[in-house]
């Protein structure tokens, strides 16, 4: 395991290589600059897995996107509702605010992925969407994804300049591979009484989870009715308002605990608890653990 901070850039990565009894698999967690979340694509977590017996990942409420390559191997995916069988050769493009979970079967999986998020990414994917993209398709060419997902490992694996602004290049370039392989006339979504999107609440939300904010508040700042947000926001995102922050909250608080010292008073604090009790209760509620544990298990 090493860990690197760039203090000139601001970049911070967390890179494993790590043999567990479901999976060997090699990532690295990337943290980008500030300027980089508020403004770019930017990539969160990339790597490689080869399962090493049957098992199930599930997820849910995550502020990110995924895509994954089927480099060998079969499994299957299940979200919306769906569930998606895959083998070697497919790819899989989701939202990962709703809940997913992947399975691998007994011809067991290798697997390469990259989350990432970025401004508009919600407007994006509606867009593929739109197209006629599915969360799971067989394109004309897997080895190009696979070569940009290696390719985005070794950026941010790199000491180099710049390396925010070539991860957004790359990341760039995987979005216009999907809008190429999504479109599919006969399965476009027609774009009728189009409701308003809420990107922009959403956004100011990521960017302001540790702060107190008021349904009130967002109704005047964004110039619409609370109660017409509010229903809006669960359309748009599965989740409610309080309970979409109470997610970031929870999930950056997560984050903090596994990879940094921080004391756990002040991670709730950071992450928008000013109560240490709170945090304990409403961390418990989500995790079935307090922070400590949680920690500890990790």
């Amino acid at each position: 395991m090493k860990f690197k901070k760039n203090d000139n850039r601001g970049d911070i990565m967390l890179s494993t290589t790590f043999q567990g009894d479901l999976v060997h698999t090699r990532r690295i967690l990337y943290t980008p600059s500030d300027f980089a979340k508020t403004n770019l694509l930017h990539l969160q977590e990339v790597g490689r897995l080869t399962a090493t017996k049957p098992h199930t990942s599930r997820r849910s409420g995550l502020n990110s996107y995924l895509f994954f390559v089927v480099e060998n191997g079969n499994g299957s995916l299940a979200y919306n509702g769906k569930e998606n069988p895959l083998q070697k050769g497919d790819c899989v493009f989701i939202d990962c605010s709703q809940p997913y979970a992947h399975t691998t079967a007994d011809h067991l999986w290798t697997l390469s992925w990259v989350h990432f998020y970025g401004p508009n990414m919600s407007a994006i994917y509606d867009k593929y969407l739109e197209r006629g993209g599915s969360p799971r398709f067989t394109p004309m060419d897997a080895e190009r994804y696979l070569a940009l997902v290696e390719s985005l490992y070794s950026i941010a694996d790199a000491d180099i300049h710049l390396k925010d602004m070539k991860i957004y290049e790359k990341l760039t370039g995987l979005l216009t591979f999907l809008m190429e392989d999504s479109w599919r006339p006969t399965n476009t979504v027609p774009n009728q009484k189009r409701k308003r999107s809420l990107q922009d609440v959403k956004e100011y939300l990521d960017a302001n989870y540790q702060r107190k904010i008021t349904l009130d508040e967002l109704s005047k700042g964004f110039y619409i009715d609370k109660y017409y947000l509010t229903k809006l926001f669960k359309e748009q995102y599965g989740v409610s308002v309080v309970n979409y922050l109470m997610q970031m909250r929870i999930t950056n608080a997560k984050r903090l605990l596994r990879f940094t010292d921080l004391p756990v008073e002040k991670i709730g604090i950071e992450c928008g608890f000013d109560d240490p009790n709170y945090f304990a209760r409403a961390f418990g509620k989500v995790e079935g653990c307090s922070p400590t544990e949680y920690r500890k298990r990790w």
